[in-house]
């Protein structure tokens, strides 16, 4: 068996933080987004090769990443992108790594930003007994949420309806861009083009082949973040730390209140300053702050500011003159 990590988005919603680093890399606890899915890919024998299907613009960053990382499996597979005007669309890019590298084998598709609670091993037991299309399914509690994704409708664990971003779903239960797709399965996705059916998600193959051979859902409970916004990524930091905090050795802490889930990084100062739910990253400096809900960026220098659901870039200096 072959696997794709998805890690070719911009993830735009998330700027200036990832403008210039791919969302897969951002920390949670002393790991990161992507590598969680390579250690758990790493040690099951069954897959062979774990192809890492990423952008022109982040193809270095990666190759650096895995270049330093412990990891045998992964390798890189480019698409011809370097702007999101240019991308080809989830399925489009899935084709054309298919055709690029030879895949001939049974295929573990998941996105390299989802943060899952299962262990994927478990998800690919399944689908081997199951030997048919299978996705991986999560109540997301809100259909105000399950709005954003493919909606999935079941009878016992068959698919028997799937609807990309409804309008008006009926359910909560979403698919969560983690799939196993058999060998001849995989062969009709030039054909599912071919016939000019919609290229960018995977939820519309999963919904063209439902109507064409059985699917099967693995649903699981606990907890599921799709790493896209900010928001979303300080849930995740939060799930992971679990009312903690992680300071790294090497910061400096002075006159600091540590509230709950917040990780500081080496090097970051802090002084005279409340954090809560707030992640600081390498060589930042705060004075004087209170910081709620937010993201600070490596060697950001901030002083005298309140700040709550701020996302501040890198390299970045705001200093409020108090009294002037």
């Amino acid at each position: 068996m072959k696997a794709v990590v998805l890690a070719g988005g911009f993830a735009t919603r998330m700027w200036p933080i990832t403008k210039h680093r791919p969302k897969m890399f951002l920390p949670i606890g002393d790991s990161t987004v992507i590598d969680r899915i390579f250690r758990s890919l790493e040690d099951d024998d069954r897959i062979e090769e774990v192809y890492v299907s990423t952008n022109e613009r982040f193809a270095t960053d990666f190759e650096t990443h895995l270049a330093e990382s412990e990891f045998e499996k992964p390798r890189l597979s480019i698409e011809d992108t370097s702007e999101e005007a240019d991308k080809f669309g989830v399925v489009g890019a899935l084709a054309q790594l298919v055709e690029r590298e030879a895949v001939d084998d049974d295929l573990l598709v998941i996105a390299g930003d989802n943060l899952i609670s299962f262990e994927i091993p478990e998800f690919i037991d399944y689908f081997e007994r199951r030997e048919t299309p299978t996705l991986a399914a999560y109540d997301v509690g809100s259909r105000e949420k399950a709005s954003s994704y493919g909606l999935v409708e079941l009878e016992g664990d068959r698919v028997v309806d799937f609807q990309e971003k409804p309008d008006d779903p009926k359910s909560t239960l979403v698919s969560i861009a983690c799939y196993a797709f058999p060998r001849d399965s995989i062969s009709l996705l030039g054909t599912y083009l071919e016939d000019g059916n919609n290229p960018d998600e995977p939820g519309w193959f999963v919904q063209w082949l439902q109507n064409r051979e059985p699917t099967h859902a693995f649903t699981f409970e606990d907890a599921w973040f799709d790493i896209g916004t900010p928001e979303s990524y300080l849930d995740a930091v939060a799930w992971h730390l679990d009312g903690a905090s992680m300071i790294a050795d090497t910061a400096t802490l002075e006159d600091v209140s540590v509230g709950e889930n917040v990780h500081v990084m080496e090097g970051a100062t802090l002084e005279d300053s409340e954090l809560d739910h707030a992640v600081i990253f390498p060589d930042a400096t705060v004075r004087n702050g209170d910081i709620r809900r937010s993201i600070i960026d490596e060697g950001t220098h901030l002083e005298n500011l309140d700040l709550a659901g701020a996302l501040i870039g890198a390299h970045t200096t705001i200093t409020n003159h108090v009294g002037e």
